[in-house]
């Protein structure tokens, strides 16, 4: 479970990176963090993944295969900035695509990069909260999240949601950063994450902080066989995983059959 309950308080709390703090706060202080780091977004993920984030990003809409034509509809979640739902749009030339996120900074970011795309008549940009989609039963063909999910209070939730919004045959996929556990590579990984890539985050954004939570919430992010399992007891099967660059990285796929 990605929350738990203080015994004393009778509360329930969750983390925020290594920190516990109550279920409640979590959302608000992810928002925070993505509100100070939309406009360099990018640059973010550029940073936590060495520019590798691209390269994962082409290999999930590879293992996704959207049809080239056809009616086809994608709902993003977390994905404000709309490199998901770009790339998707580039590959399936007839998909409708929603990009749903709970950060209206990234919604902004992800529609200025539409239009200057000219993907604004088939990329739309819903505020929305990941554990309670504004969204009808059974009406995506497709759910993709890209290093959001581990920023949701309840994970849980997030994935019975996906679960919902999809129709009869409708693929869930996952893209998230992953602890390492590779032999040297996860001391490599640990080195780079704590040392280095805080110090950037201060010199790119003057502060430090949210770059230490993103490092933090992926050490504390489930293992890709508990993420597994989570994602087949919300309902999916023919669930798998692909390791990217040594498991720095993991692709997961469930479908609702």
């Amino acid at each position: 479970m990605n929350s738990d309950f203080d015994d004393q308080a009778g509360a329930p709390h969750t983390h925020f990176g290594f920190r516990t703090i109550p279920a409640a706060e979590k959302q608000g202080r992810v928002d925070e963090v993505f509100h100070r780091v939309a406009a360099r977004y990018d640059i973010m993920n550029d940073l936590m993944s060495g520019g590798l984030h691209r390269v994962w990003k082409d290999a999930m809409i590879s293992w996704l295969a959207p049809p080239r034509r056809g009616p086809y509809k994608v709902l993003d979640v977390a994905g404000g900035t709309g490199d998901i739902a770009f790339r998707i749009a580039r590959r399936s030339r007839e998909a409708q695509l929603t990009v749903c996120d709970i950060n209206e900074s990234m919604l902004t970011v992800g529609r200025q990069r539409a239009e200057k795309q000219g993907l604004s008549d088939r990329v739309d940009f819903a505020l929305g909260n990941a554990q309670s989609l504004p969204f009808p039963d059974m009406s995506f063909d497709a759910y993709t999240i890209a290093f959001g999910i581990r920023n949701v209070t309840v994970i849980e939730e997030a994935l019975s949601e996906a679960f919902r919004v999809l129709r009869p045959g409708g693929r869930f996929m996952c893209l998230e950063f992953s602890p390492v556990d590779t032999p040297v590579l996860d001391r490599i990984y640990d080195l780079y994450s704590y040392r280095v890539i805080p110090e950037i985050g201060r010199r790119i954004v003057g502060d430090p902080d949210p770059y230490q939570y993103l490092v933090e919430s992926i050490r504390r992010f489930p293992h890709r066989e508990t993420f597994a399992e989570m994602i087949a007891e919300a309902g999916f099967s023919r669930v798998s995983f692909r390791k990217m660059t040594g498991g720095v990285a993991l692709l997961h796929s469930g479908w609702r059959l």
